[in-house]
C-alpha cells in the first residue's frame, strides 16, 4: 500500500514530529509512503518552523502555507495528483490552505482514494473546512479536541482518539550530579519570556545551592542574561542532538507558556524516552498527564513552587528514580509503535469497510 501524508516535515514543529514519527513507522514497515509538504519559503515564514535535515526522495514540497497576514495558501493539487497513492492522511493544521486540500480531496475519493485527518488544531474557529464529511475518520490526541475543537463539525461515528506517539525508551548513562554538578538543560525555538520562571528560580536557588549550571541552547536569538552559570548556544537540534544533550543533563527544564487553547507538547513526547527528569508549568501543554504519584514529570504552578521543587528534586533520589519510572511507562504506553498500530488498524478498517 502507497500512503499520501500531507503535512509539514523535517521541521521543528508538532505537526511536522507527528507525520514524521507515524510515517517513517510505516516505511519501516514496509509501507511505501509519499510526503506532500510545504514550499520551504512559505514554511519559513512561520518562527516555529525550520528545516533541521534534507528532504528525503519520497518528500515532495507542493504547497504553500496561509500567511502570517491571513493571505490564504494554494496547493498545487495537480503535482500530488501526478503521484500514485491508495490512502491519504492529512496533518490538519491551521495553515493550510483548506479549500485546495478540500478539493483534492474529494478528487482523491472520485478516485476511490480514501482520507483520514489529523487534527493539530486548537481551537473551533481553526478548524475552516466547509464539509469534514470528506473524510472518512478524524482523528484527535484527545478528548479535549472533541468537546472544544471537533464540536458540530464532525459526527461521533466519524472520530477517533489515538494519543500523540513517544519515542522510544533510551535511558542514559550518567547518574545524578555525578561531577558534583546539577545540570539543567532547556532547548527549542520557545519565546524568551518562557524561559524566565526557570532563570528567576535558579538565581534564588543560587543563593542555598550554587553547584549547577544550566545550558540553553536556542535556534534563534540568546536569553538576555549574563549569570556566568548559564551557557548558550545557537544551533537546531536535531532528535540525535537532543538526546545527546539529555543524556549529559541531570534536569530538563522545558518552557512552556499558558495558553486557553487545547494543545499538548510535542516536545515532550519526543524527550520524556531519555528518562532525564522533565520539569514542566502545570498549564494545558501537560494538563492530560498522569498526575501525583504516577505523574511522569513535575509540575509547578509559580517560582516559589518551581524552586521548592527543585530542591526536593535535587535531595530526594526516591523521587528521581519514582519519576523516571513513570515516565518510562507512559512512553511504553504510548511508544510510537504502539500509535503506529492503532493507525494501520485504522486504515485497514477503512480500506476493508469501502472494499465491502
Amino acid at each position: 500500500m502507497i500512503i499520501g501524508i500531507l503535512s509539514r516535515w523535517n521541521a521543528t514543529c508538532g505537526v511536522s514530529l507527528h507525520g514524521e514519527m507515524i510515517g517513517r513507522e510505516l516505511l519501516r514497515r514496509g509501507y511505501e509512503i509519499k510526503v506532500f509538504a510545504p514550499y520551504l519559503e512559505s514554511a519559513n515564514r512561520w518562527w516555529h518552523h525550520k528545516l533541521i535535515r534534507p528532504d528525503e526522495e519520497y518528500v515532495i514540497r507542493c504547497y504553500e502555507e496561509n500567511s502570517p497576514d491571513g493571505k490564504e495558501g494554494r496547493l498545487d493539487i495537480e503535482k500530488v495528483l501526478r503521484e500514485d497513492m491508495d490512502f491519504l492522511i492529512v496533518e490538519s493544521y491551521e495553515k493550510l490552505p483548506y479549500r485546495d486540500v478540500e478539493k483534492l480531496v474529494r478528487i482523491l475519493r472520485d478516485k476511490g482514494v480514501l482520507s483520514i485527518a489529523v487534527i493539530h488544531e486548537a481551537v473551533y474557529e481553526d478548524l475552516k473546512y466547509g464539509d469534514m464529511k470528506i473524510f472518512e475518520k478524524v482523528v484527535v490526541f484527545d478528548d479535549r479536541y472533541i468537546r472544544e475543537v471537533l464540536k458540530d463539525k464532525v459526527s461521533e461515528d466519524k472520530i477517533e482518539v489515538i494519543p500523540y506517539p513517544c519515542y522510544p525508551v533510551r535511558r542514559g548513562n550518567r547518574r545524578f550530579a555525578e561531577d558534583g554538578v546539577v545540570r539543567f538543560f532547556s532547548f527549542g525555538r520557545q519565546p524568551k519570556e518562557e524561559y524566565c520562571p526557570y532563570v528567576e528560580t535558579l538565581k534564588v536557588l543560587r543563593k542555598r545551592f550554587d553547584k549547577f549550571t544550566y545550558k540553553v541552547v536556542r535556534a534563534i536569538e540568546p536569553l538576555k542574561t549574563q549569570e556566568e552559570w548559564i551557557e548558550q548556544e545557537e544551533r537546531v537540534l536535531d532528535y540525535e542532538d537532543i538526546v545527546k544533550e539529555l543524556h549529559s543533563s541531570d534536569i530538563h527544564l522545558l518552557p512552556k507558556g499558558n495558553t486557553k487553547k487545547v494543545v499538548v507538547s510535542s516536545t515532550l513526547y519526543q524527550v520524556l524516552g531519555t528518562l532525564t527528569l522533565t520539569v514542566v508549568p502545570d498549564n494545558r501543554f501537560f494538563e492530560t498527564l498522569p498526575r501525583g504519584e504516577d505523574a511522569p514529570v513535575v509540575f509547578y504552578t509559580d517560582v516559589e513552587d518551581l524552586n521548592k521543587k527543585l530542591l526536593e528534586l535535587i535531595k530526594n533520589e526516591e523521587l528521581r528514580e519514582r519519576i523516571r519510572e513513570n515516565a518510562k511507562r507512559f512512553v511504553e504506553e504510548n511508544s510510537v509503535e504502539r500509535i503506529a498500530d492503532r493507525y494501520e488498524r485504522l486504515i485497514n478498517s477503512v480500506v476493508l469497510k469501502d472494499i465491502h
